[in-house]
């Protein structure tokens, strides 16, 4: 007995201190006087970090010195940052997207420049602004966030007011008349311009294009190593769970309530279309979170450079989360034209914490995670997480392929740890309701897990595959031909389109 206690003991802890023994958790000294919660982050050439903290205060991190250093304050929210080259710094705050840049070099920003703000502001809490992102030809992608009935708006608004919708503007702005009528709002909303839209601006800020809509809350935005824009979304209303979209111009992506802004729209409330109606017009999520295990508020998406994690991950795509102690790592994957993705889990139960809301790699291919909680679960301050140089045992590559998965490692495999793998898939329905369960959960049977000759390359077959199913295939007994365990236990693949 006392030999199986101690055993089931030392598994848990090598579970829980699995992370810790490849990779080094730092949590980098913050400076006094500031709310050291995150909004943005992000390199400058010139190797120094510059952060924006939720009260608006912008600093430089020498990371070699550990010292940090005033650039600039004033900044409303800001949720999103990009360097140019010439060291100055794009800033999406509250209400613009701001160039902030050092113009006489003694250290201190003197020029704050607005690039671009014709958007609507309601002055409802919850219209959070969220990039910028850049493409390849310079362009800036922004997305903004949709209000809540959780507060009323403002009296003094920026922009139109739709009157699309049961609330009209005064039901909306008197707090005494709020509780009485804020249901009939709709619980998130979109009554000021572009809320809820990805706008594309040209690189002088000059102008703008209503690039997609149908977004709720969406916490990250950026360009995949192909060049695909990813949006993350939070759950909610219209969101059983949090998906990752790859968004394309003219799409929409499952909230009504921005369709108000689309070009000849009909003037009917979208928030009274029915679910047909809705997912006849929908692009669906390339990728889903299973919410409270694997994400409950993802975050940015940034690609991870060839040297960042031992260079085996090398432009892949990882994804903050803001309430689960964790990252997330985005394999790629495309059938027939179509782009799905997987989700495999890192840092769980290492030291890394929750809240982990702006994520930047430095030169040397070391991680900085910028933490916020607000009045959400999460935490405070920066973590950086550092490969140790141990090899470890991980997935690199999975692909959909007829009745099943070709999975990628990095390591040989124990043939005989194939025995133990299993599948459960599910789906999620999008409705009108604050997030949803888990659907049609099914255990397919593994009919054969075939080894390749040089023993990196499994290959998973099932009776079928299911379209429009999460597949997560549950990995925790596979281990390498030397005994290491997987890191990063499962993977979970959002099939929309299976091979034939």
């Amino acid at each position: 007995m006392k030999l199986a206690a101690l055993f089931i003991y030392g598994s848990l802890m090598m579970s829980a201190f699995a992370w810790t023994e490849y990779f080094n958790f730092e949590t980098i000294p913050m400076p006094e006087g500031i709310d050291p919660q995150v909004g943005a982050m992000e390199f400058l050439p010139n190797g120094k970090m510059a952060v924006a903290f939720h009260r608006g205060e912008v600093m430089l991190f020498d990371t070699k010195t550990k010292i940090w250093s005033p650039f600039a304050s004033g900044l409303q929210e800001p949720l999103g940052m990009l360097a140019e080259p010439d060291g100055s710094l794009l800033v999406m705050q509250r209400a613009e997207l701001t160039r902030i840049k050092d113009t006489d070099k003694d250290g201190l920003a003197d020029l704050y420049e607005t690039v671009f703000d014709h958007f609507g502001m309601s002055g409802n809490y919850h219209e959070f602004n969220y990039g910028p992102a850049r493409d390849s030809e310079g362009n800036l992608y922004i997305v903004l966030g949709l209000a809540s009935n959780g507060a009323p708006i403002a009296d003094e608004i920026r922009g139109e007011f739709s009157k699309i919708g049961k609330a009209n503007r005064e039901q909306m702005t008197s707090k005494k008349d709020w509780e009485k009528n804020k249901e009939i709002s709709g619980r998130m909303y979109s009554r000021v311009p572009w809320r809820g839209w990805v706008l594309k601006i040209s690189p002088d800020g000059k102008t703008m294009e209503p690039y997609a809509c149908g977004f709720r809350s969406p916490n990250g935005i950026g360009f995949d190593a192909k060049g695909r824009l990813l949006v993350t979304d939070n759950q909610g209303d219209w969101r059983a769970t949090s998906p990752l979209y790859s968004v394309k111009k003219d799409g929409f992506y499952g909230h009504p309530a921005s369709l108000i802004w689309r070009e000849n729209w009909d003037g009917r409330n979208p928030l009274e279309l029915s679910d047909a109606e809705l997912k006849k017009i929908s692009s669906p999520a390339v990728g889903l979170f299973e919410q409270g295990v694997l994400a409950n508020s993802p975050t940015s998406p940034v690609i991870i450079p060839e040297n960042g994690f031992s260079g085996i991950f090398a432009k892949q795509t990882l994804i903050g989360e803001m309430n689960q102690a964790n990252l997330v790592r985005v394999i790629g994957d495309e059938v027939e034209g179509v782009h799905q993705t997987a989700f495999v889990s890192m840092f769980e139960d290492s030291s890394l914490g929750m809240g982990n809301n702006r994520l930047s790699f430095d030169q040397d291919g070391s991680l900085y995670v910028g933490k916020t909680g607000l009045s959400w679960p999460g935490s405070k301050g920066i973590t950086r997480v550092e490969w140790n140089g141990k090899p470890f045992l991980a997935l690199t590559g999975i692909k959909a392929v007829s009745k099943g998965f070709q999975l990628e490692f990095n390591q040989e495999i124990e043939a005989s740890s194939l025995k133990k793998l299993s599948i459960t898939r599910f789906q999620y329905r999008h409705t009108i309701d604050y997030g949803g369960p888990q659907l049609n959960v099914e255990s397919p049977d593994i009919q054969q897990a075939l080894l390749s000759e040089d023993k990196k390359s499994v290959i998973i077959s099932i009776e079928s595959l299911k379209e429009n199913f999460v597949h997560k295939i549950d990995l925790s007994a596979l281990r390498s031909s030397k005994g290491l365990s997987l890191m990063g236990d499962s993977v979970y693949y959002n099939v929309l389109k299976a091979p034939k």
